[in-house]
């Protein structure tokens, strides 16, 4: 398998060179080409020592090669990854504008293009950048949205390069189906399955601008609902507030509070033929909302909480033969807890993880669980987020096919 490598000139075009050591180590054949704003950040010759190819780096340099390049290069490539892709590339590739050899070839291509973007927080959240992607979503392009955290300019927010290993994840998962026929029966066994899916974190109001709420990213409830997609599987989304985009093929219902996510649950149970809990629920909420800022004061004041709907709980008592599976993340005890949660809640699987770790749970990219049902624990080793959710799902068919749904 062929990528072409676009670079781009964003503070992140270093991180290029762990995409294309992660996509070499995969065994794919990597073609990097350079816009001339990129060669100010990283040297060619870098690209060039580790690829084992000549760097392309402009529309007119000179080859031995009779063919016309961008097209040559065009028709024999499996996809087109760009990362970083700044907002100018962006702009381009959404109107079409070929004025140096990535734009052209990205324009003579067929090959899928998938695109991970870094950029400002203001950049990424301005109207025409954002008009672009989505233009470029409806063109198919695919995208490894950027992350939220500290940038170069010293701000905080959506809009930093996502890590290599999610990027070089994507990418093999597209070389993946692309190598795999549409006939495959194994890449299509959920076809039959409309699967419902919780993710991210919930918010809890106490006045107009302040609020509780948990350091769930939503990324394993969205990894779930794209490998489910992929396989073939109808998806419905529940998910609270998170930086994330939605697999363009779901049905994706916004929610802020556990309140709303609870009555989003409930009236899409009917139709679904698994369910799978991935959000991370506040347990508790305010008694009373404040309908205006609270004011600080000289002495302490009180905040009464109380109990919010316990969502896994009440669809246990209603699943009527379907699948579900619900998630513990835990601090201590982690199995144990986890178990006593699988009965209590009358689920099938529970998704366990100690959310202590620095390198697995909650804002990472990465996840290192155990899948625990009454008859057995499967304890995984770390994995990407995508990987465990096909571990999931693969864990949601065996329970369904070997009819072992609890009533």
């Amino acid at each position: 398998m062929k990528v072409v490598l676009g670079v781009t000139g964003g503070i992140s075009a270093y991180k290029a060179v762990e995409v294309m050591r992660g996509l070499q180590k995969s065994g794919v054949e990597v073609q990097v080409v350079m816009t001339k704003n990129a060669t100010r950040m990283v040297t060619p010759l870098t690209f060039q020592s580790i690829s084992g190819y000549p760097v392309i780096d402009g529309m007119w340099t000179p080859t031995h090669d009779p063919e016309i390049k961008h097209i040559e290069l065009a028709q024999n490539t499996d996809l087109i990854l760009v990362a970083p892709a700044t907002a100018n590339i962006l702009a381009k590739f959404a109107n079409g504008i070929a004025d140096d050899f990535l734009t052209t070839l990205y324009i003579s291509a067929t090959a899928p293009v998938l695109v991970a973007p870094a950029m400002n927080v203001e950049m990424w959240a301005h109207p025409a950048t954002q008009e672009n992607v989505e233009k470029l979503r409806k063109h198919g392009v695919l995208f490894v949205d950027p992350e939220s955290g500290y940038l170069a300019c010293k701000t905080v927010g959506p809009g930093r390069l996502a890590e290599p290993q999610q990027i070089v994840q994507k990418a093999l998962e597209i070389l993946g189906k692309k190598k795999t026929s549409a006939t495959d029966k194994a890449t299509y066994d959920l076809l039959n399955e409309n699967i419902l899916i919780t993710a991210g974190p919930t918010y809890e109001a106490i006045d107009p601008v302040r609020g509780i709420t948990n350091r769930s990213s939503g990324k394993m409830g969205y990894a779930i609902a794209e490998a489910a997609r992929r396989r073939g599987a109808k998806v419905t989304l529940i998910t609270g507030p998170v930086n994330l985009s939605p697999p363009s093929s779901a049905t994706t219902i916004q929610v802020k509070s556990a309140a709303e996510m609870y009555d989003a649950v409930m009236q899409n149970l009917a139709e679904s033929t698994m369910i799978i809990m991935a959000a991370a629920v506040a347990d508790y909420t305010p008694a009373k909302k404040a309908n205006h800022k609270i004011k600080k004061g000289d002495g302490k004041i009180i905040l009464e909480l109380e109990p919010t709907k316990d969502i896994l709980a009440a669809v246990g008592r209603v699943k009527d033969g379907r699948v579900l599976i619900g998630f513990a993340a835990e601090t201590e005890n982690v199995e144990a807890n986890a178990r006593k949660k699988l009965i209590n809640k009358k689920a099938d699987l529970i998704v366990a993880n100690d959310v202590s770790r620095i390198d697995s749970g909650f804002e990472v990219n990465s996840n290192q669980v155990s899948l625990i049902s009454l008859e057995e624990t499967i304890n995984l080793e770390l994995l990407p987020k995508m990987e465990v959710a096909e571990k999931i799902l693969d864990s949601a068919l065996i329970i369904k096919q070997s009819n072992r749904i609890h009533p």
